[in-house]
């Protein structure tokens, strides 16, 4: 395997500078997939657990290469968290490869998918009702790990689970004026199905749910005619991807982009989207500015 190529020399020292670090009691190592899984992760554990993310802000998880430094930190873990739904393709052979004796939890336990040209979804969290799933099965996971301190992962995920609830109820009470021909929106990928689903808005887009494919000419054209048969009211680029596809569409649409969308993952240190819920709140005000 390539990983094991790549990773082989560095794993046994690795292992004996974990073995050399002081234990820090009642303090774990724990390793996120992916930016807005390690945001979430971070609220429930508090101050209890250390958390690393793999994949960081304003990264491609499709695409992500591990490195050597994910490695050692999937070694050193006492609990990984990933998305799942077939998400981080990477992941399975990081873990396996890393030796590592951590505890895996996929976060979207329970979630019902959402499937998109005969594919799953994984871009759950894009809808706050799966966000809040997500929060419990975090919870859940850290105290079966740690059940000493499960009344505190309890009370972090009840905070953080009122906040999305907060917002959620925003978020409909703005989305319930829009008029239906003022719902529909072009995106870089298919990264909204979720968004789309809980929210009545339809998503278009030139690329599926894996930013590494490429639309053919015909499909891109196809596009293109339904775009202007169907009225879309804006279109959006996106953090992880290039914006030549959306430019392309905008200039031969006539349609203005209305802005950046924030799909899989955080803005980097001063960015909109630094947090999950701020990521929520500026793709939603973003969209709904371009609708309204």
């Amino acid at each position: 395997m390539i990983l094991r190529a790549i990773f082989a020399p560095f794993l046994a020292s690795a292992l004996l500078w974990l073995a050399a670090m002081p234990a820090q009691a009642d303090k774990l190592n724990v390793v996120a997939s992916f930016s807005i899984l390690g945001d979430m992760v971070e609220q429930v554990v508090g101050e209890r657990a250390s958390v690393t993310t793999i994949v960081g802000p304003d990264a491609d998880a499709h695409v992500y290469q591990p490195s050597v430094a994910d490695a050692r930190a999937v070694a050193g873990a006492d609990v990984i968290f990933v998305n799942g739904l077939g998400f981080e393709t990477w992941s399975d052979t990081l873990i396996a490869e890393s030796g590592t004796a951590a505890t895996v939890f996929v976060a979207t336990r329970g979630i019902d998918p959402v499937m998109i040209e005969g594919g799953v979804d994984p871009h759950a969290w894009n809808a706050l009702s799966n966000g809040v799933l997500y929060v419990r099965n975090i919870a859940e996971a850290m105290s079966d790990v740690m059940p000493d301190h499960a009344a505190e992962f309890e009370a972090n995920a009840a905070a953080y689970i009122a906040e999305l609830e907060a917002l959620e109820d925003e978020a409909r009470a703005r989305l319930a004026a829009l008029p239906t021909d003022r719902r529909t929106v072009v995106t870089a990928h298919d990264a909204f199905g979720y968004l789309a689903d809980a929210y009545g808005l339809t998503f278009l887009a030139p690329v599926g749910i894996d930013t590494e494919a490429e639309p053919s000419a015909r499909d891109l054209a196809a596009l293109i005619a339904q775009i202007r048969q169907q009225g879309v009211a804006a279109l959006f680029v996106e953090n992880i991807t290039s914006p030549a596809l959306v430019r392309q569409i905008a200039d031969e649409t006539g349609l203005e982009i209305g802005g950046r969308l924030f799909s899989d993952a955080l803005s980097e240190r001063g960015g909109p989207a630094t947090s999950y819920v701020a990521m929520f709140r500026h793709n939603l005000g973003t969209i709904l500015d371009a609708l309204e």
